[in-house]
Parts: structure tokens; C-alpha cells; sequence
């Protein structure tokens, strides 16, 4: 009897463990913790729509190797204390993977748990260093760094002879990261900002910060902060008739930057991570806009951040696909490191096991004041 208890639990044991659920369950179930509400909700849900895109897609197909994927999806309105508690009860609960978190802040919160449970933080929307080095195992990320983003945005800048540049910032890891990334770029050609001004997360309040920079006339100004946000300040700073070029790190959210702006977004400059989503130059494009067609979305019209969380759904189906039937979190992971290079149609990745970031591209866009982007 004893022996019968002791192997009964056990097995309950074995039942509720992730390691469990990846080799036992038909399905895939993946955790996402990302602003659904709140001043940088436009992120969290052009993501995840982008992301069921393909995976609805997928699995109306029958997935892959037998398997379907879900995301399950938790709010946590860019707060990383909140996204902590969502993590903790994703892994609680079991999901294969984390998937899609946004934001550096919020990331950095998940990152221990998801790695002391062992569980992969696939595809977060952050150009964080923190997350790239060291390179820890259990993270994967597809965009390029802001390190990367920041050196193009100094290079295209003083190739037509800015010299003069400000930052405005989110007081945050992020907006740090960002600032860091100007500071290294522009070191070598012996430069510094001229004024740098910051913002709270989740604030607007940009008042402060908006005189200390326009008070040094910079020729430029990079933002590294969300759209409302850099939105407010561009506002602000054209009203008080400040001519100067703007230019904001994708993580803004470029069409909800867009969007906020209306007119005043002409000439705006946004650096991109991922594949034009607004025309069928790329294989991948052509895939995306098809499947927003599909799905009777094209209303919506596309954007950055839903093409982002397309890429990420179908990179992450290449692994599995890669990892075989016997999937397991472990497997998942070695098969993203035999990714050397993988090209999703128009957009390459190379990861092994010393590297977790799979691609560097980066390119500029321009903002019109018809809503448009421009490459």
C-alpha cells in the first residue's frame, strides 16, 4: 500500500511538472505577459494578433508534427512586477515556453524565473543587452539589438552631417540601453549628446524634459521610449517650432506612433528589425499580408509589431519541426541552435550554441503625414 501511494505520487508529480507536459500533452501551450492595456497596449495586441496569425493558420493545417500551438495570453500594462506574477503562474501552470513578453523592464522580470524553472523566453519584444550577454541558454531572441539600432541611426544621421544630437529617454533599463547605444556610436567620431531628458514609464509628463533639450538646439533628437510618449514629445516640440529630425528605435510601436502623431508624423524616422510588412517585397511579406487577407484583416492593415509576432510564431514552429516528436524544452532549444542560417523568405537566422540573437538587420523608415511608412 505504501509503496502504491509512494508511486501514485509520483506520477501526479511527474503529471504537473513542464517537463511532463512538453512529452505527454498533443498540444503546445505557450505563455505571453505583454501590455494588453494601458499607454503601450498597441504593442502587446499587434504582437500577439500577428503571432495567432500563423498559428491559427498552422494549426487549422494540423500543426506540426501532430501538434498544435496556443498562446494564452496575461496582461501586465508594461509593470514588471506584473509580468513577474504572470511568469510565475505560467510556469505554474505549465507552458511549454514564454513567448513574446515586451519590453525590457518587464523581460528582465521574467528572465530569472524563466530561468531557474528552465523554461525558454522565446522572441521578446526588446532590444536589450541584458538579454544577449552573457548568452544564457533559455533565451532567444530575433531582433536585432539596440546596440545595432542605435549605431544605424548614428551612422545614416552623420553621413548627411548632423553633429548635434539629444536624447529623450525612458527612465528606465530600456531607455538606458538606448542612451548607452548613442553614447558608444558616437564616441568614435568624438561626439556626446548635447542634452539628454527623460520620461517615466508610462507617463507622459515629457515637460521637463523638453526644455532641457530644446533649450541646446540639438540638430537631432533620438527617442527611446513608447509611442505615446515620444508621440507627446514630437507634438510638443513641433508647437514650439523645433525643426529638427527625429529619430525613435522600433520598439515604439511604428504605427502606433503613426497613428498618435497624424500630420505631425511627417519626416519622422523610425529604424526597423523586421521585413517591410507593407507590401509583397518579401517572401515573408507576401506570406503575412496573405494570411491577414485570409483572416479578414487586412481592415486593420498591417504593421511592425503584428509582422514581428508572425516571424517569431514561424521561427518557433521551425524548431519544434527541427526538434521532431520527441519534443521536450531541451530539445526545442538545441534545435533553435542548428538554425545556422535559417531564412523565413527574406529574412535571415544564425544562432548556435555561443549566440541567442539570430539576426542584426536594420533599416530606416520615414513617417508621412498621410499615415504612410516609407523605407
Amino acid at each position: 500500500m505504501i509503496q502504491r501511494r509512494q508511486l501514485l505520487t509520483s506520477l501526479a508529480s511527474l503529471s504537473l511538472s513542464p517537463w511532463a507536459f512538453a512529452q505527454a500533452d498533443k498540444g503546445i501551450v505557450l505563455g505571453q505577459s505583454a501590455p494588453f492595456s494601458g499607454p503601450s497596449e498597441q504593442l502587446g495586441v499587434q504582437y500577439n494578433q500577428g503571432a495567432r496569425l500563423y498559428f491559427e493558420a498552422l494549426n487549422a493545417k494540423g500543426g506540426v508534427n501532430g501538434r498544435t500551438i496556443e498562446i494564452k495570453r496575461l496582461d501586465d500594462a508594461y509593470d514588471p512586477e506584473k509580468c513577474a506574477n504572470n511568469t510565475r503562474q505560467f510556469i505554474s501552470e505549465g507552458v511549454f515556453a514564454l513567448f513574446g513578453y515586451v519590453g525590457t523592464a518587464t523581460s528582465m522580470a521574467a528572465l530569472p524565473l524563466a530561468t531557474e524553472a528552465k523554461v525558454p523566453l522565446f522572441a521578446p519584444l526588446t532590444g536589450a543587452q541584458t538579454l544577449r550577454d552573457p548568452v544564457n541558454r533559455y533565451v532567444v531572441n530575433l531582433r536585432a539589438s539596440y546596440y545595432d539600432e542605435t549605431a544605424a541611426i548614428i551612422k545614416q544621421s552623420t553621413s548627411v552631417g548632423i553633429k548635434k544630437f539629444a536624447v529623450f529617454y525612458q527612465n528606465d533599463s530600456y531607455g538606458q540601453t538606448g542612451l548607452e547605444g548613442v553614447v558608444r556610436a558616437l564616441a568614435p567620431l568624438n561626439l556626446k549628446p548635447v542634452a539628454t531628458g527623460t520620461v517615466e514609464r508610462n507617463s507622459n509628463d515629457v515637460a521637463a524634459a523638453l526644455k532641457e533639450i530644446l533649450d541646446k538646439n540639438p540638430e537631432a533628437i533620438v527617442q527611446v521610449g513608447s509611442y505615446r510618449a515620444c508621440a507627446t514629445f514630437i507634438r510638443l516640440a513641433r508647437r514650439a517650432g523645433y525643426s529638427g529630425n527625429f529619430y525613435n528605435l522600433s520598439f515604439v510601436g511604428t504605427q502606433a506612433l503613426s497613428d498618435e502623431l497624424g500630420t505631425v508624423a511627417r519626416g519622422v524616422v523610425v529604424s526597423q528589425v523586421m521585413p517591410y510588412p507593407y507590401s509583397s517585397g518579401t517572401v515573408i511579406a507576401a506570406e503575412y499580408l496573405g494570411a491577414m487577407q485570409a483572416a479578414g484583416l487586412v481592415a486593420t492593415g498591417p504593421n511592425y509589431s503584428s509582422m514581428e509576432g508572425f516571424v517569431a510564431a514561424k521561427v518557433f514552429t521551425e524548431a519544434v519541426r527541427r526538434a521532431g516528436k520527441a519534443l521536450t524544452r531541451e530539445s526545442f532549444i538545441t534545435a533553435v541552435q542548428t538554425m545556422q542560417p535559417y531564412n523565413v523568405g527574406g529574412m535571415a537566422f544564425d544562432f548556435n550554441s555561443q549566440k541567442n540573437s539570430g539576426s542584426t538587420f536594420v533599416e530606416m523608415t520615414l513617417l508621412t503625414e498621410d499615415g504612410k511608412v516609407r523605407r
